[in-house]
């Protein structure tokens, strides 16, 4: 399972830490160079059809990696030290 979350770190786009919710829109503008503001309406766009566009968002928010190299579902699934 390692080797999946390395090759997820590899991953060129990062969340930011300027987003908004979970900093998919901020990253992905960022590493296109584009306006996060419309990267934001197109995602919100996406959001209109039915399923895809929630979904989608909460997947690429669990595997895309922060800015600092944490992955959520990495988090989730590591043993829980007590």
């Amino acid at each position: 399972m390692n080797g999946f979350f390395d090759w997820l770190r590899r991953s060129v786009i990062r969340r930011g830490p300027e987003g908004m919710v979970g900093g998919v829109c901020a990253g992905i503008a960022r590493h296109f160079d584009w306006s996060p503001l419309y990267v934001r309406i197109g995602t919100l766009l996406a959001f209109l059809l039915p399923g895809i566009g929630v979904l989608t968002y909460v997947i690429v928010w669990i595997l895309l990696p922060r800015y600092d190299g944490t992955i959520v579902l990495e988090g989730w699934l590591a043993p829980k030290s007590r």
